[in-house]
């Protein structure tokens, strides 16, 4: 690990170590960045991330995203929402409450069937929703690319392409220059 460059004044305390977390590259536009982020995955990197104004085709892809479990947590909540649905109306219409209404069986199906259809449909958006937050290390006030003053403008025009100094294949200077053969505008270390 490199440690961001430090001055100790006479009299000062001593400060924290500060690691180096990655290099970020910042490219032109949309086409540049997928391009750089295609190379490095080839290269062998896999500790990156790409950073962009708004979605850019392939990206996931060439960052090498595996399948995501989303569609499975929705599955599991539809279903606990469903079976707790017809549970929460057996458990009312039969054992809790029984009230024969013309001669209709207590457990009638299809009268069950709009409460179960929306408490599936209620359980899988919420289930979704808290998996999408956690399997994405939300909400994640502090990122150490804020630390770099050109990553303000990721949100308007500007693209970024991460590479973590955790990466097995790291090595700063290595790096930086495939980086900068990448066409990278600008590399700057990231400190966090």
């Amino acid at each position: 690990m490199v440690a961001a460059p430090t001055t100790k004044l006479e009299g000062e305390p001593e400060l924290e170590r500060v690691e180096l977390f990655g290099l970020l590259a910042e490219y032109d536009g949309a086409e540049n960045l997928l391009r750089a982020t295609r190379r490095a995955y080839a290269a062998g990197f896999r500790a990156m991330d790409a950073y962009s104004p708004f979605p850019v085709e392939g990206l996931s892809e060439a960052l090498g995203s595996h399948t995501s479990a989303i569609p499975l947590i929705g599955l599991f909540g539809g279903t606990v929402g469903a079976l707790t649905g017809v549970g929460l109306q057996y458990w009312i219409h039969v054992l809790a409450l029984p009230i024969n209404v013309g001669g209709r069986p207590l457990d009638s199906w299809p009268s069950f069937l709009p409460v179960t259809f929306e408490l599936g449909v209620l359980f899988s958006a919420l289930s979704m929703v808290a998996g999408l937050l956690i399997l994405n290390g939300l909400p994640q006030p502090y990122h150490p690319v804020f630390n770099v003053a050109a990553f303000a403008s990721a949100s308007r025009d500007r693209f970024f392409l991460c590479i973590e100094a955790r990466d097995p294949c790291f090595g700063h200077e290595d790096t930086r220059r495939f980086l900068e053969q990448l066409g990278a505008s600008e590399v700057a270390d990231v400190y966090g």
